[in-house]
């Protein structure tokens, strides 16, 4: 007989594979960290011994689940803000606390707070996409969890990272470092196309593609986000980023809810796998994703909890249930997804479409021993019909609940016996989430009534560019600019003139910055007001780097619609101060050397200060960022204008 580590008898053996086998009473054997025979119980047993026999009684034995989307360290927001609209809960709430809290140590805790969930819920995989992500994969590991972590890179400043740049570079750092790992597959998580530029969609597929390892993103998560692509780019999501090469990588993409039968098929023939997100698609009023027609076209859709901030659990069992019924309650068609095919999503499915199918996801001879016990003896679970074969599926999706798991295995390791967590202390984990809960209400508490809060709370708000570059120069009234742009030769894109009106307001902390109601009137050819546009920005304190004689601004800046009267708003946000600038502007959008600048030439009304010739660029990339003040003093000249008399300040600081 063979000798093995492991040897699971007497239980209902439930594969996953893509035949669904099953054997009852049938039984697994484990050596090292991989299964090495499944079948029926009598000839495992007369083939095989091990050093520990393990007598299942009855209890169904299966792969572990597998969560193909989520942001574990978030376990400990859970709760925070709910019933909110997204941009509120995202842009006043989560950003903000993460931004305040979200350091290395935040991150372990949340993992194992986590890890501690998902074990007991029966999860022996999932896929995770924050910050800090090399100590999600450190915490991961010492619980002794599988996950494909996936370190974000976006275009704002992130908790790990002031820049994309340094994000990128993190990034490539973590996947250098994990790369083989036993347990940790690293990723590169690129947030979503609306929070990343081209540029960083591709360098993402190709630092995904240089190290092989898989692509995780938000893709079509709302109408809001489909609908804006649509404006911006007169394209869908799926056709964007196939467009700025994504699928080159292997790519995981959470949600597509909005897509329709084309993208579908796009996703299909590109490898791409998929994951589900039901609960908190439906909290968040995302919507219901198209799952039985990407089944239908071969994808690989797994079913992810998403984060705990948005669900606000990691329960798969709930998730997997969920799936079925919504699938079928939206359709209008109780054929769909069916318990089977919903079970299958939470296993081999999901392992898929993470790029880790090979590893696991079903029990089979050469995979990871990643496995679980679940008791199906309870009274919610009784009786048990065996007619069907796929009656024992009914029973784990429509009846059966996490807490019904009573044994984990993970890669040839326990990591729960008969409920015991054998890798984490629950209870001093709880203790320590709980000290944090307390320090994040005393700073929500703190700034509740802060301009950034405020401004959220009216709706519509969204992040500008962080980095600025912009100089500006006082000229005579003798200094014609159309000349000049004419004797230049930059090419012109297109130009506007408009009249603004504009209301500054200062407030007694200067570190929540100024706020600006701003009255655009585009004026036509003839001189007539042709359309007027209202917006507040809300303009952080400016940290300078000079550049010669030009200077780069680092700093927030958020937009929000101005729908009310300026009553309104001084009653509102009740400012210190206020301050009134009138000007005629006229605009022009040049292209130089391959860049785009806006140069501004202002005429003042109120106060009189002058005329001024301004050049202006943004980007989100500080390295883009110094390139391009550079480069402000090569037009100035191109223009014939002398650098002596350039200002750096912003025209509120010149009033």
């Amino acid at each position: 007989m063979k000798k093995t580590d492991y040897l699971f008898k007497n239980a209902i053996v439930l594969t996953m594979d893509k035949d669904l086998k099953q054997y009852d009473p049938g039984a697994v054997a484990v050596s090292g960290d991989s299964i090495v025979a499944v079948g029926a119980e009598d000839e495992i047993l007369n083939a095989y011994d091990a050093a520990e026999v393990i007598d299942c009684g009855g209890k169904v034995l299966m792969p572990g689940l597998v969560n193909a989307h989520t942001h574990v360290p978030m376990t400990l927001l859970r709760g925070l803000a709910d019933d909110l609209r997204l941009d509120v809960w995202l842009m006043g709430y989560m950003m903000p606390v993460e931004r305040e809290f979200v350091t290395p140590e935040f991150v372990r805790l949340g993992t194992k707070l986590a890890c501690a969930e998902l074990i007991r819920s029966g999860v022996t995989a999932f896929a995770d996409m924050y910050y800090f992500e090399d100590d999600v994969a450190e915490a991961t590991a010492e619980a002794g969890l599988r996950a494909l972590c996936g370190q974000s890179v976006m275009k704002f400043p992130a908790p790990d990272a002031p820049s994309y740049e340094d994000a990128l570079v993190y990034a490539r750092n973590f996947i250098e470092r994990w790369k083989d790992h036993p347990l940790i597959v690293p990723a590169v998580a690129p947030h979503a196309p609306y929070t990343c530029t081209p540029e960083i969609l591709k360098a993402c597929a190709e630092l995904a593609n240089e190290f092989d390892v898989p692509l995780h993103i938000h893709l079509a998560e709302t109408s809001f986000e489909v609908e804006n692509m649509r404006e911006a780019e007169g394209i869908p999501v799926i056709p964007y980023v196939k467009k700025h090469h994504l699928f080159e990588a292997k790519v995981l993409a959470a949600h597509c809810v909005h897509i329709d039968v084309g993208e579908i098929r796009t996703l299909s023939n590109l490898g791409a796998g998929v994951a589900h997100n039901p609960s908190s698609n439906m909290k968040l009023a995302s919507g219901v994703a198209p799952v039985q027609k990407m089944i239908d076209e071969n994808v690989p859709v797994g079913i992810g909890t998403d984060g705990p901030a948005s669900n606000n659990d990691l329960d798969m069992f709930e998730e997997i249930r969920l799936a079925a019924f919504i699938a079928k309650g939206f359709s209008g068609d109780p054929t769909s997804i069916p318990a089977a095919t919903a079970l299958t999503m939470g296993t081999r499915l999901g392992a898929e479409a993470m790029h880790i199918g090979n590893l696991t996801g079903s029990l089979q001879v050469g995979k990871r021993a990643d496995l679980i016990l679940i008791d199906i003896s309870k009274s919610h679970n009784a009786p048990h019909f065996r007619r069907d074969p796929n009656n024992i599926y009914v029973q784990l999706v429509y009846a059966a609940k996490s807490t019904d798991v009573t044994d984990v295995m993970v890669n040839g390791a326990f990591v729960m016996r008969e409920k015991n967590l054998l890798t984490l202390d629950e209870a001093d984990l709880m203790e320590k989430a709980q000290v944090y809960a307390e320090k994040i209400d005393a700073f929500l508490l703190e700034r509740e009534q802060s301009l950034f809060s405020k401004l959220v709370a009216l709706g519509g708000s969204s992040e500008e560019e962080s980095f600025e570059v912009q100089t500006k120069v006082k000229v005579t009234e003798q200094f014609d600019v159309e000349a000049a742009l004419a004797a230049s030769n930059l090419e012109i894109i297109r130009s506007r003139r408009y009249r603004e009106y504009d209301l500054y307001f200062s407030f007694d902390d200067p570190s929540q910055g100024r706020l600006r109601y701003r009255e655009d009137e585009f004026i036509d050819d003839e001189g007539n007001v042709e359309h007027v546009r209202a917006r507040l920005t809300l303009i952080g304190q400016a940290r300078k780097e000079e550049f010669k004689d030009d200077v780069l601004l680092s700093r927030s800046r958020y937009l929000a619609p101005a729908t009310n009267s300026r009553r309104f708003y001084r009653e509102y946000f009740k400012p210190k101060t206020e301050q009134t600038i009138q000007k005629e502007r006229m605009r022009w959008l040049v292209e130089f050397e391959g860049t785009e600048f806006f140069i501004n030439f202002d005429l003042f009304n109120k106060p009189d200060l002058g005329r001024f010739l301004e050049i202006k660029t943004r980007t989100w990339s500080r390295k883009d960022a110094k390139r391009k003040a550079k480069m402000t003093s090569e037009l100035l000249a191109l223009l014939n204008v002398e650098e002596k008399a350039i200002i750096t300040d912003d025209y509120i600081e010149l009033v």
